[in-house]
């Protein structure tokens, strides 16, 4: 066992050690952030990234732009940066490093998979139906995009997936909202949006129920030629399901039946759709 004599020996060698390397520091330790050589400072975030150190990653390919920003390693450093943040779920960072790399390189081959990844980093966040869908809508935009100008792209094969589940979504949101005001007995405002399902997201799965309520409100209100032209719609193209069975037992329920009115405007709607 050490003597005492040698315990503070010992104390004094280490806080001698700890001043000495205070002093080196100050004396001018080495910069963390010190000029690299380009191919090491890539190399060492891609080693991080398979790694699964996706932050640092992202980190250190910033590093690679701000140290080389004229080097044919930095572009290939911003859309690495903009995907490390992505999978870091750093959606906010991913989405401002692909931005700003389309505005840089427009022309770019990698243009394509920089604006998917914005696409995607919005999608990713969109969330359940009973919140604010203003990022479901950025998605939206951001995915069509992806189609528009890349539409023979890999990227635009899957957006265009992306964009049915969106409009889904969307369209999801109205039928809340609509329902909300139905059971208020405030018809108007749920005509409104069940109205919004079926002349805006047309093709998602919403549109049989939201013709049904369509029924169920106007005959709320006693606007019987409007409620027998949405549940003859409603029979005509969705013959099968269970809503027409509902609208057409409200219907008979008070003596009438599913009949198109030529100046309805969902007469009008589905005929231009058809």
């Amino acid at each position: 066992m050490a003597s005492n004599g040698e315990l503070t020996r010992g104390r004094g060698a280490a806080c001698a050690l700890a001043l000495l390397v205070a002093l080196a520091g100050c004396a001018g330790a080495p910069d963390p952030y010190r000029e690299r050589p380009v191919e090491e400072l890539y190399n060492r975030a891609m080693d991080q990234l398979f790694d699964g150190q996706n932050q640092i990653a992202a980190k250190g390919f910033e590093e690679v732009e701000r140290q080389h920003p004229y080097s044919v390693w930095s572009r290939k450093a911003q859309l690495m940066a903009a995907y490390s943040n992505y999978l870091a779920n750093r959606y906010d960072e991913a989405i401002l490093a692909a931005e700003r790399y389309i505005q840089l390189y427009p022309g770019s081959r990698d243009a394509s998979y920089a604006l998917y990844l914005v696409a995607i980093s919005h999608y990713e966040q969109i969330v359940d139906v009973g919140r604010d869908q203003r990022v479901t809508r950025q998605a939206l935009t951001a995915l069509q995009q992806v189609v528009d100008r890349f539409p023979d792209s890999d990227y635009a094969r899957d957006a265009r997936l992306k964009i049915d589940l969106t409009r889904d979504h969307l369209a999801g949101k109205e039928m809340e909202i609509g329902r909300y005001y139905l059971k208020r007995k405030e018809y108007a405002a749920a005509i409104n949006r069940f109205r919004a399902v079926v002349e805006q997201f047309q093709t998602t799965s919403h549109v049989p129920e939201a013709l049904h309520r369509l029924t169920e409100a106007y005959l709320a209100l006693g606007v019987n030629d409007e409620a027998r032209t949405a549940a003859a719609v409603l029979g005509h193209n969705f013959p099968g399901s269970e809503w027409y069975i509902d609208s057409y037992a409200l219907l008979t329920g008070q003596n009438l039946a599913p009949a198109e009115a030529q100046g309805s405007w969902l007469s009008r709607l589905w005929r231009s759709v058809l």
